[in-house]
């Protein structure tokens, strides 16, 4: 069992997902220091998912199991994306509107986590944002093409939490889905609520 194995196991076990969320802001600020390698980061992710997989699926019911194991990789996501755009904004000018905020997210926060900019950003100025990243870094281990399709979602529940909690650092309460309709590329749909 390797350090990151027992580490993840060890956390989820004890019910700490708040210590795990702590660990992987720590890992991704070491991560993004530039000390660490890719495969690191995605190594830690992939263990994660299987983690919180494994662990629910001594369940019974495997549609509520589902949604738990994305429930909890997203606020996993959520804290680990709210700790880092504090990090990445303390020293920035405030954001004028919602559509400055995304670029910022499309641009610094995302090539400063996955080391390239979102390919793509779309809005219909109403508060809907579409994110496409034709090569998403979490989904490129896995097969090219549709073979493992029905599988991405739960590697994408993270990414979702981590531009949600991201937002909502920066003032903007949303709802993140994510949609693959080929491997390893993928869309965030983000809805901004107003309140």
């Amino acid at each position: 069992m390797s350090i990151f194995q027992w580490s993840v196991s060890r956390c989820l076990r004890k019910g700490c997902s708040f210590f795990l969320s702590f660990f992987l802001s720590f890992f991704l600020s070491f991560f993004l220091s530039d000390m660490a390698d890719d495969a690191l980061f995605e190594f830690l992710h992939m263990e994660i998912v299987a983690h919180v997989y494994k662990e629910q699926a001594t369940r019974e019911d495997i549609d509520k199991e589902r949604v738990t194991c994305v429930s909890t990789l997203e606020v996993m996501g959520f804290r680990v994306g709210q700790g880092l755009v504090e990090r990445f904004t303390k020293d920035c000018p405030t954001f004028k509107d919602d559509l400055d905020v995304m670029k910022f997210l499309c641009k610094d926060f995302w090539s400063t986590i996955f080391k390239k900019q979102i390919d793509n950003l779309r809005t219909n100025h109403q508060g809907t944002y579409v994110l496409q990243d034709n090569k998403f870094a979490l989904l490129t281990q896995l097969s090219s093409g549709k073979q493992y399709l029905e599988e991405a979602p739960k590697y994408l529940a993270f990414s979702c939490g981590l531009i949600r909690g991201a937002l909502s650092n920066l003032g903007l309460e949303s709802v993140v889905t994510a949609e693959v309709s080929l491997m390893p590329s993928c869309k965030f749909q983000v809805v901004i609520q107003k309140l």
